[in-house]
């Protein structure tokens, strides 16, 4: 009832209270909205109460976040435990975030996400909006099998694309493979985009370390969302912990440290660069040039594909993100903030990692790498502003130094015409290249970078 006496006035505050619309008269624009908010069935006593909102991307046509509704129920189960908080839950993306969070009541904000670019979508979203942010992924799916032998989207995906094309499957086999390749719910099993973006945000300090790996189909994943949740809970009254006071210079440099570690995605780069320029203190100072700073002292530790041999579930097993963490604590900045309260190297310290044989084989330690270089910035004539390529990933070590003819397609509607005309121009020492696809192409980030080999040369 307070909230209806005149004669007290309306203090902005946590929960219903913050970001109100003006009408000139504040009592009316509190009971304005409370007013509408009772539709979904919300009394008194719980509108009183901080709010915890859920960024959430679940789509009937995105199998891999398919089980969001089941965190959700997590989030939602220690958020009421709590008995002191308010849950709302909105269907967003990045600058969607930004708005929603800027202009809906809520004290902190979760956000599930999962395939590519929704993750730094809703961090670029949350960091500009500049309220407490917990990134919450899907994790990864399971692996399928063929014949005996392990397979998981997407690199698999691709290789095995490639042997159909050139007469090395029959159709019977492609069918059979193609439903084994994505046998779960969950984001690609490689260190693809998806769980390159989860080590980051482990890195970067905004999630639990256990969370950038577990299953997507495992009740480890459930768990994370609880803690999440408890989090959650914990952050709603604590106004020092924003994204803009959490994450520094050292919060990145860490989060690129990661990145080169695990032979992490190529589209990272853009992402994590991207990030960095929404923060108003760092806007500008991540750049290409500190990609291979931070490169030049980091090889690759971490033993899977597509540089490597192994899947994300492997990397869960082995110790996930505090075995990676352990073993790079020389290069990282132990000193770095998080939004659990923390330095990193207190949480590490929290849970003190014990190494075992698995462990060491697939993720390796500094003095034993598989690679002295992971992903590096080049520039020239073609990216006089840069361009990147992930050196781990060459299975043939030639190709890092190349002189040769290229044969040069100017947009996905070319490449798909004249890739596989016999009369293409093409031997197989040509490099192959792809306009109009980057960040800046049209529709952009189309990742159609994956080249098919010319059917004359497979042929």
């Amino acid at each position: 009832m307070d909230d209806y006496h005149l004669d007290k006035p309306v203090s902005e505050g946590m929960g219903l209270r913050q970001g109100l619309t003006s009408y000139g008269d504040p009592h009316f624009s509190l009971f304005l909205r409370k007013v509408f908010i009772k539709a979904a069935g919300y009394g008194d006593d719980a509108l009183t109460r901080p709010i915890v909102g859920i960024i959430n991307t679940f789509s009937g046509f995105n199998p891999c976040h398919a089980q969001v509704p089941q965190l959700v129920d997590a989030l939602a189960r220690i958020v009421f435990f709590a008995n002191e908080y308010v849950l709302t839950e909105f269907d967003v993306n990045e600058k969607d975030t930004e708005e929603m969070i800027k202009a809906q009541p809520v004290d902190v904000v979760v956000a599930i996400g999962g395939c590519d670019k929704t993750v730094p979508a809703q961090i670029m979203g949350s960091l500009s909006a500049n309220k407490p942010v917990l990134p919450l992924v899907v994790g990864p799916m399971m692996t399928g099998s063929f014949r005996g032998q392990r397979i998981g989207a997407c690199t698999d995906c691709r290789n095995n694309w490639a042997a159909y094309r050139a007469g090395e499957l029959e159709i019977e086999e492609i069918a059979a493979i193609n439903g084994e390749l994505a046998p779960t719910a969950g984001t690609c099993g490689v260190m693809g985009t998806a769980s390159t973006m989860a080590c980051i945000c482990a890195a970067l300090g905004m999630m639990p370390l256990e969370g950038a790996s577990a299953p997507a189909v495992s009740a480890a994943r459930i768990r994370i969302a609880e803690s999440t949740g408890s989090v959650a809970v914990s952050l709603a009254t604590d106004c020092t912990r924003r994204p803009q006071m959490v994450l520094d210079r050292k919060s990145f440099i860490n989060a690129i440290i990661v990145l080169q570690a695990i032979g992490g995605s190529t589209n990272a780069i853009v992402h994590l660069l991207a990030i960095a320029n929404r923060h108003p203190q760092l806007a500008g100072t991540i750049t290409l040039d500190t990609i291979n700073e931070v490169g030049a002292q980091t090889p690759l530790l971490v033993d899977l594909k597509p540089s490597g041999d192994n899947y994300m579930t492997d990397f869960h097993n082995a110790g996930g993100m505090r075995a990676l963490l352990e073993n790079l604590r020389p290069l990282l900045h132990l000193d770095a903030n998080t939004v659990f309260g923390r330095t990193l190297g207190e949480l590490m310290d929290s849970r003190p990692f014990k190494t075992f044989p698995q462990s060491q084989r697939l993720i390796r330690p500094i003095s034993d790498p598989l690679s002295t270089h992971s992903l590096v910035a080049l520039y020239g004539n073609i990216a006089p502003n840069g361009a990147i390529i992930k050196a781990s990933a060459s299975k043939d070590r030639r190709l890092l130094e190349f002189s040769g003819p290229a044969v040069v397609f100017e947009d996905t509607a070319d490449l798909e015409r004249r890739i596989d005309d016999p009369a293409l121009e093409v031997t197989k020492d040509s490099a192959l290249i792809l306009k109009g696809v980057g960040p800046v192409g049209n529709p952009g980030m189309l990742e159609a970078g994956m080249i098919p080999i010319p059917k004359k040369l497979v042929s």
